[in-house]
């Protein structure tokens, strides 16, 4: 399966129409290349192993997936009872589908939302019920999937802003081994420290990187952003400081 690439690359999109277009288009292939090449492809699967990383499973939403992608592909509208988390509220939308979105093993729908009137990405797990409607759309012109996500940094759209990261010399050679963000500047510093500097959107997975660093990244620009940092910081440590007991307490109950 996969061209002897690894299941394991395809398994996080088992369930959905992706997988078995995708299975039958790579058998089909698989019928027509010579004896060498699939001796060559088993050899690289012996010594791949492609690690995916955390995903949700999707078999469940297949029919969804479908709709959608047949949405997209025909230029319909469709109406969603969608859930969103933020404001743990179901809301009924009118959306037009410009495009299904795969990214860190969650799949996405970005299309314009006749409600708000905005583009905005939609998480499809969270779609609870869906309908495709009789009403057409043509997708702007001007529309761009790599132009309107641009400043994101993961799923979450928002405006960029110029954002200044110092991350610690205990880190500084891993920072400078990636490309984090595209529009990304790195500057060494004399103590070995790394200034990174990037255009982009302060939403909550670029929050969650730059937290997951710890004490060895501290944001310097914007104010606003670095002061959400900082008492995010002093919640974590109120947390800790409160001891067992309360947490205890909760679980018990």
């Amino acid at each position: 399966m996969a061209l002897y690439f690894g299941r394991d690359a395809l398994k996080i999109l088992k369930g959905t129409v992706f997988y078995d277009s995708l299975e039958d288009l790579f058998q089909k292939i698989k019928a027509t290349i010579p004896p060498e090449s699939i001796k060559f492809l088993k050899n690289v699967e012996q010594s791949l192993k492609v690690g995916p990383k955390p995903y949700k499973p999707y078999s469940h939403l297949k029919k969804h997936i479908e709709l959608i992608n047949d949405a997209v592909i025909n230029k319909r509208v469709i109406e969603i009872l969608y859930y969103t988390i933020s404001r743990k509220k179901e809301t009924n939308r009118k959306v037009e589908p410009y495009k299904l979105w795969f990214l860190d093993g969650t799949f996405y729908m970005i299309g314009y939302c006749k409600w708000i009137k905005e583009i905005r990405v939609f998480a499809v797990d969270r779609i609870k019920t869906l309908a495709l409607t009789d009403e057409t759309f043509e997708v702007p012109d001007d529309f761009s999937i790599d132009n309107f996500m641009r400043s994101s940094f993961g799923a979450f759209h928002g405006k960029p802003e110029k954002i200044k990261i110092l991350f610690s010399a205990d880190i500084a050679e891993y920072i400078k081994e990636k490309i984090w963000h595209q529009s990304q500047k790195l500057y060494d510093t004399p103590d070995g420290s790394v200034l990174f500097e990037a255009d982009v959107a302060c939403t909550k997975d670029f929050k969650a990187w730059i937290m997951s660093w710890g004490s060895n990244a501290i944001v310097l620009e914007p104010e606003e952003f670095r002061n959400e940092i900082q008492t995010e910081t002093i919640e974590m440590i109120a947390s800790y400081s409160n001891g067992m007991e309360p947490l205890e307490k909760t679980l018990t109950a």
